[in-house]
């Protein structure tokens, strides 16, 4: 019982430090501290720790190579290239500029993932804005953060917590995976866009951009860097439809794609290397330690008995309560470990596909409400931070609302 209590109080105060952050600590701090504290108490054994980690193996080697291409392609200027041009094309109207910006968006997560957006695309979108001479870019930086999550489930690449989900289990092949997800992918797409451009409509009103945008050169290492991104996209999709692991491709492509630019400009791999946000690692291995010790309470699967009756009641009841509870609980301790945990449940409760889908539509989608929900949204913030600029939790969660709830309700309904 102790060992229960124990574990329930360490893993909700990492959930705590990697949202809130105390002393302004890294989230990887947090992870690490709570697993190891768990280590050190007797929680768990070593056997434990390893089983934790290796699980998330197929995660880590996926996240190496995607921040690995996504930084090569930030060095050598593609996303500016992709932000320029879109700004060019909207030949002075604000709305056509929210649009491209939206679709560039979709292409941006479901091919590289919803980190990439929001790391890589948010400062391109800005600095692309600032070229306009846009008066007020919160609404096209908006977009970088919602389509970062709305389009996280078009593929099993768009999100590293797809991954997480389906860590140690069965991910499905991407001819189920499209069956499953294609429809909501398209509603929660479509639903997102027409909710936000409703809260934003008023200050692309008020807009002005440039008609002439200079459109910077790209480069012959940034056209290598373009094409590694779509073999590499490519490849997962094959590695998908043979219902193998995605990690090791991406990773293979991504490293193979980072040496070749790199030798193509005669530049030190140091500097990649730096720009990399190693960070992410150790916090997700941390969050796989904190999951498997949780499994060991019984209290996943208690809760995968409880989703399994549900579910062996009413599939449509199952998809509603697993859907929504998910997505207001991953606002709560942050998308990742409520991935971690969901998807233990749900290997354990071998439910069906559409219930399976809700929980992974709940953990990509309902992160949208507030700042703290995902990952992606996290690093949209130290994104725009960088730039100067700042959105309160407030503001966000008001948007939030309006763009969130109606996407997440109708996106599962379009599941079931």
């Amino acid at each position: 019982m102790n060992a229960e209590l124990y574990t329930s109080v360490i893993a909700a105060a990492t959930a705590t430090g990697v949202v809130v952050r105390p002393f302004r600590l890294p989230e990887a701090v947090w992870a690490g501290a709570g697993a190891l504290l768990i280590f050190l108490l007797g929680i768990i054994t070593p056997a434990d720790v390893w089983s934790g980690l290796a699980k998330g193996f197929d995660v880590y080697l996926f996240l190496i190579g995607m921040m690995l291409l996504s930084e090569l392609a930030r060095r050598e200027g593609l996303f500016d290239w992709i932000a320029a041009i879109a700004t060019s094309y909207a030949k002075g109207s604000p709305r056509r500029l929210f649009v491209l910006v939206y679709i560039v968006g979709i292409v941006v997560t479901a091919l590289l993932s919803n980190d990439a957006t929001a790391v890589v695309l948010t400062p391109a979108v800005y600095a692309a804005c600032r070229a306009a001479k846009v008066k007020d870019p919160l609404p096209y930086l908006l977009i970088c953060a919602f389509i970062a999550n709305a389009a996280s489930f078009v593929l099993p690449i768009s999100n590293p917590a797809n991954l997480v989900i389906f860590a140690g289990g069965d991910m499905p092949p991407l001819s189920r995976w499209m069956g499953t997800f294609l429809v909501p992918s398209i509603v929660s797409i479509l639903v997102t866009f027409v909710a936000l451009y409703w809260t934003q409509r008023v200050a692309l009103a008020n807009d002005a951009i440039a008609h002439d945008v200079e459109r910077p050169k790209l480069t012959t290492s940034a056209k290598l860097a373009g094409g590694g991104l779509i073999i590499t996209a490519v490849l997962l999709l094959a590695a998908s439809a043979m219902h193998l692991d995605l990690g090791l491709p991406t990773f293979v492509a991504g490293v193979l794609t980072t040496l070749l630019v790199l030798a193509l400009v005669r530049q030190n791999p140091i500097g990649i290397v730096r720009g990399v946000s190693w960070s992410v690692l150790p916090l997700v291995a941390g969050l796989f330690v904190i999951v498997e010790a949780i499994n060991h309470t019984g209290v996943t699967a208690a809760l995968a008995q409880q989703l399994a009756t549900i579910s062996s009641q009413s599939d449509g009841k199952a998809v509603a309560i697993a859907g929504l509870g998910v997505a207001f609980l991953s606002n709560l301790v942050n998308n990742l470990p409520a991935g971690l945990f969901a998807g233990s449940a749900v290997q354990a409760a071998h439910v069906s596909d559409r219930v399976a889908g809700a929980v992974l539509i709940g953990v990509d989608l309902g992160p949208n409400l507030s700042v703290t929900g995902s990952l992606a949204t996290i690093l949209w913030l130290s994104a725009l931070r960088r730039e100067g600029l700042t959105v309160s939790a407030i503001s966000f969660l008001k948007v939030g609302v309006v763009v969130m709830v109606p996407a997440l309700i109708l996106s599962l309904v379009a599941l079931i």
